[in-house]
């Protein structure tokens, strides 16, 4: 099968440039580019649409054509549009069907050959697979990873500052988009069945999609990148990390407390991650002190206890606000606190704190999807995770009523410290935990496990194809496909939808 993803504000290139230091980048591009890979490993044709640039500041992405080098299967196909400079992807709408589409036809022509299927991802990327579908017939899914109205949400958008938050981030073009996409698409793909209910479920996409009809979904779990997080991988920085961990528990830990296991905290220092709560269930629990000590791995400051300088804003409460549990508490001496930088440092760290019997913590209060603990547990980590979220769905079998991990209530210090002993209560039960994880990663959590599941939907696709080319859909607004002034949709039109 020959086969297209669209991203357009991708920036894909063999040396991944940029991925973890621009907004725009991040999570979604490992995403297409991991189940790429995957699925030319199962014999496919891949391309990854994106678009090119011509811009000083971003030589990497100049080039039409690009491969990762191991695999000549993908091809980066880099489409000129919207002028030859760098843009936000909150200003790619107006060009995307008016010139990202004929530019895709066009390569084609030019190559010969047509993409069986398309596989879209973001709203932009649905909302160009939509009109290229009516202007060829390719079918598509279409993949959202997050969605606008969700964003909306969490910004507490009102009456009040629609108007700003339009200005800054066009959510009007962005949730017609995602209507449009999710409309168009033959299938939805999402991570989880709570996604699917919750999230396109929102009143503003009511219409666009019948949460209830299984033909329209898929549930397709993203996985762990196994060449760098499995327990039996290597790394060349494996060493130094390991004396790099010693060295802060040197530095930060009692010396009769240094040979004990270790609770792992790794994430942003988030309110929502609620690295608080985590502190606090390790200071009520006396029982959790005797048997662990607490690491909390951050970026960018090298002793984030004692020196906060740094932090700024939503950081820097969240350290004073642990800090100050640890005066109350007596808990100097218990806890280190660290940097990390980089995957495969992490998986190295994870991978030595294994060997220690230690356990993963990730309590926040929500979690959509939950891939790192995931990455955490195939590295050798039990995981002890919050209740909420895709950690439901991922660490328990509800019909089997199996646990590959303890799931715990993240507003509940005593049940997360309840979750965390309950791991650590002996090495056999530790055993349990990380032998389950690890095997519940390998059955269903892959990249490979993804492409095999993105490809059984694209085949069934393609099946009824006939049948899916009669399906009444939305109109596309004349927006995206010619764009003007008077056309353009705002906060007026925004508000009409929500």
């Amino acid at each position: 099968m020959h086969i297209a993803f669209i991203n357009p504000q991708g920036n894909f290139d063999p040396k991944d440039s940029y991925w973890t230091e621009h907004p725009d980048f991040g999570g979604q591009l490992v995403y297409v580019k991991e189940v790429a890979l995957a699925m030319v490993e199962l014999g496919h044709r891949v391309d990854i649409l994106t678009r090119r640039i011509v811009d000083p500041k971003w030589p990497e992405f100049a080039a039409p054509l690009d491969r990762y080098l191991d695999q000549p299967n993908v091809r980066i196909v880099r489409i000129p549009f919207g002028g030859n400079l760098f843009l936000a992807k909150e200003e790619l709408w107006p060009y995307l069907g008016s010139e990202l589409v004929p530019g895709i036809l066009a390569f084609y022509r030019q190559d010969g050959r047509q993409p069986d299927a398309v596989t879209a991802h973001y709203g932009d990327g649905g909302l160009t697979a939509a009109v290229l579908r009516e202007q060829s017939g390719i079918p598509f899914t279409f993949t959202a990873h997050s969605l606008g109205a969700q964003k909306m949400d969490k910004l507490r958008a009102s009456a009040a500052n629609l108007g700003e938050l339009e200005a800054r981030f066009h959510f009007a073009r962005r949730i017609v988009a995602e209507r449009i996409s999710m409309n168009h698409a033959s299938v939805n793909v999402v991570s989880t069945g709570q996604e699917r209910e919750e999230q396109y479920a929102h009143s503003a996409y009511q219409g666009a999609v019948a949460v209830n009809d299984d033909s329209r979904f898929a549930v397709i779990p993203p996985g762990v990148n196994l060449r760098i997080f499995d327990h039996r991988a290597t790394n060349p920085k494996e060493g130094a990390i390991q004396e790099k961990v010693e060295g802060m528990f040197a530095r930060d830990l009692a010396p009769d407390r240094r040979e004990l296991p270790a609770i792992v905290s790794s994430s942003r220092l988030d309110a929502k991650k609620n690295h608080v709560g985590l502190v606090r269930a390790f200071a009520r629990s006396p029982e959790l002190q005797r048997t662990a000590n607490l690491a909390i791995v951050v970026r960018g400051m090298e002793d984030p206890l004692r020196d906060r300088a740094t932090a700024r804003g939503e950081e820097r409460a969240i350290l004073d606000e642990i800090v100050n549990l640890m005066e109350a508490h007596k808990l100097w001496g218990k806890v280190t606190a660290f940097p990390l930088s980089g995957q495969d440092e992490i998986a190295a760290a994870y991978r030595y704190l294994a060997q220690r019997g230690s356990v993963f913590a990730l309590t926040a209060l929500y979690e959509p999807f939950g891939l790192a603990p995931l990455e955490a547990i195939v590295a050798g980590l039990p995981g002890v995770v919050t209740k909420n979220g895709g950690p439901r769905e991922s660490l328990y079998d509800a019909q089997a009523r199996e646990e590959y991990g303890v799931l715990v209530d993240p507003a509940d210090p005593a049940d997360i410290a309840r979750g965390l002993l309950k791991v650590l209560a002996s090495r056999e039960i530790w055993n349990h935990y990380h032998q389950a994880g690890i095997q519940r990663v390998y059955d269903r959590y892959t990249w490979q496990r993804t492409a095999e599941g993105y490809l059984g939907v694209l085949e069934r696709m393609l099946a009824r194809r006939e049948v899916e080319a009669i399906r009444p859909r939305l109109p596309i607004p004349e927006c995206f496909e010619h764009p003007t002034p008077e056309n353009d949709i705002g906060a007026d039109d925004l508000a009409d939808i929500l």
